[in-house]
């Protein structure tokens, strides 16, 4: 479903003054638009096309928003009415191939319409027609008042701007004054039949005008007449009375609800002091912590400068401490290495001893062995000198002498 914004029209869900104004352009067009090949630039959702689909030989709706062209398409599309996505400013169609083009509430929103008219011109026969509709500027800026203006727009036109920038592109311009204006109908009660207008001259000026609408053309055009667009002819001022009732209605429906309202706006005065005399006394509250967070904070900046003097004290003691550790480190590294060498040599020392107890283990033995070896020796020679052969040897004074006879 296509979103109402304020700028594109969808059908059913715009105020009824609002839709009349927009679909009395395409009233006014369907005239110039019988047996021709019609394009409507910046169609929207469609229901201009369809309007103009009656009289013409063919419709073609263009919109740069697909939800619209899509929203058209489903609504409106017939034998003789199409629609596509395509930009206003750069028309995808060759030159010379619609009799009519009509753009309603378009122009104002291109940044390039200038681009868009000679698109316009060139998509046209030689005697087409272009019917261009754009609102008053100076109409929109005094009604707007401090809303500002339309984010919709990017370039809104005066009557004399209007008519110089399209005549700038066609010869020929015929311009007309749109406006909502009050009329008095009379109408056959049983049947409806051809109407017939009278307009009093003189009700119109171009800076007072709601909308202007332009039929441009490349070749001279027949006479401009008025045209009047009437949506219903009905007794308008019954049918504002009779709104007027209703609103008188609901506003007395609404009175309950105005005073229960009253009552609240009361109470919320209520709250809105007291939270006003809160809020006081929190800022007091505050204004005392402020006090206290700025004496804490001379303290602290008392506390940072102490901690600094200290610090710096500890790191003298720690350098001091860390050069006394630097000499006992290499003290003990010089005595280390004293003690290793000393265990070198004792060690050497050691192994001499062993060899030593060796030697003297072995020299002992050996005396050992000598001792044992004379004591058999000595046992031998008592042996022998006990014998009675040494005996007698001795008493003829034969055999060996012993040492010691």
């Amino acid at each position: 479903m296509a979103e109402f914004t304020g700028e594109r029209v969808v059908p059913g869900r715009i105020d009824t003054d609002l839709w009349n104004e927009h679909f009395a352009r395409y009233a006014f067009a369907a005239r110039l638009s019988r047996r021709k090949r019609v394009l409507d630039a910046g169609c929207g959702t469609g229901y201009g096309c369809a309007e103009l689909a009656r009289s013409a030989l063919r419709v073609t709706g263009a919109d740069i928003s697909l939800e619209a062209v899509s929203y058209a398409a489903e609504h409106y599309a017939g034998p003789n009415a199409q629609f596509l996505a395509a930009s206003c400013e750069a028309l995808p169609f060759p030159d010379a191939c619609f009799d009519l083009v009509v753009a309603f509430e378009v122009i104002e929103h291109l940044t390039g319409w200038r681009t868009f008219l000679q698109e316009a011109r060139r998509v046209l026969t030689p005697s087409g027609q272009c019917v261009v509709s754009t609102p008053n500027r100076d109409y929109y800026a005094e009604s707007r008042g401090a809303g500002g203006t339309n984010p919709y727009h990017h370039h809104e036109f005066t009557y004399q701007e209007f008519r110089d920038e399209l005549r700038a592109v066609f010869p020929h311009v015929s311009l007309f004054l749109q406006n909502h204006s009050e009329a008095v109908v009379f109408q056959p009660a049983k049947s409806f039949s051809a109407a017939e207008a009278r307009v009093e001259s003189g009700g119109g000026r171009p800076e007072d005008a709601h909308f202007f609408v332009a039929v441009c053309a490349a070749a001279p055009q027949t006479g401009a007449p008025t045209f009047v667009f009437m949506p219903k002819a009905a007794n308008l001022l019954r049918e504002r009375e009779q709104h007027i009732g209703k609103l008188d209605r609901e506003i007395e429906a609404c009175k309950g609800s105005i005073q229960e309202l009253e009552n609240q706006r009361g109470r919320l005065i209520d709250m809105v002091e007291r939270q006003k005399s809160e809020l006081e006394e929190k800022n007091r509250w505050a204004g005392k912590l402020d006090e206290e967070l700025l004496e804490a904070g001379t303290q602290i900046r008392r506390l940072e400068a102490e901690l600094e003097s200290q610090a710096r004290g500890y790191e003298a003691k720690v350098a001091e401490l860390e050069q006394d550790n630097e000499q006992k480190t290499a003290w003990g590294l010089k005595l280390q290495q004293e003690i290793t060498a000393k265990a070198q040599e004792l060690a050497h020392c050691v192994e001499v001893l062993h060899q030593t107890e060796q030697t003297l283990l072995e020299r002992t033995n050996w005396a050992l062995e000598l001792d044992r070896r004379v004591s058999e020796l000595e046992a031998g020679l008592n042996l022998l000198r006990g014998s009675r052969w040494m005996k007698l040897g001795s008493a003829l004074g034969v055999g060996p002498r012993l040492r010691g006879e």
